[in-house]
């Protein structure tokens, strides 16, 4: 088995009920052999943080260079790293594959794929569209010699959208796709006042 099966596994491994997985999210090399110092069992790269290095708002990073910086990480350190990478680079479920192929080969244990377009007037995809998105996504993660855990993000609460069925029941087409996480960021218990 690889070392990349091996830390996929582990990876994996760590997605325990009723055991919540701590996760960093190291921005360059330094802060990467930093968190592993510390004693975290896995790293997940963060795409806002990486776009502030270079001196860019999130969003602005390319493929290339997402993979080139999850592959340093990869590098850096003994851990399983997960790489955010975003909407998979691309609108097609072709294309999402075709990045997520692409980070096996950056030596991956994982990665998520979030459901957000980056469009101002349609911020998140089709639920429908979102599931074959997640779908292709898995298919390339789960193909070949190394398995790679695939993250399947709902946007909703963080892109302004406060509507927790729909989380719900995209998370749930999520799992349905194939997805081994689900994560749902921003979700928050609504506080109603006691007054009438």
């Amino acid at each position: 088995m690889s070392d990349q099966s091996d830390l996929a596994e582990r990876f994996l491994a760590l997605h325990r009920p009723g055991a919540p997985l701590l996760i960093p999210n190291p921005w360059d090399v330094g802060s990467a052999k930093l968190l592993a110092s510390l004693g975290f069992e896995a790293l997940a790269t963060t795409s806002s943080g990486y776009a502030a290095t270079l001196g860019r708002l999130d969003g602005a990073v390319t493929r290339d260079e997402a993979l080139a910086h999850a592959a340093e990480l990869v590098a850096a350190t003994p851990l399983p790293v997960s790489a955010d990478l975003e909407n998979g680079f691309g609108d097609s479920p072709d294309a999402v594959a075709e990045t997520v192929r692409l980070a096996r080969e950056a030596g991956l244990a994982g990665c998520s794929i979030e459901d957000f377009s980056g469009d101002d007037d349609a911020p998140i995809y089709d639920r429908d569209r979102a599931a074959e998105r997640v779908a292709a996504a898995v298919e390339a993660a789960h193909a070949g010699p190394v398995r790679l855990v695939l993250t399947a993000r709902a946007e909703n609460h963080i892109h302004g959208i406060d509507d927790l069925a729909d989380t719900i029941a995209r998370l749930q087409a999520y799992q349905a796709a194939g997805a081994d996480v689900l994560y749902a960021p921003g979700s928050r218990r609504s506080r109603r006042s006691a007054r009438s």
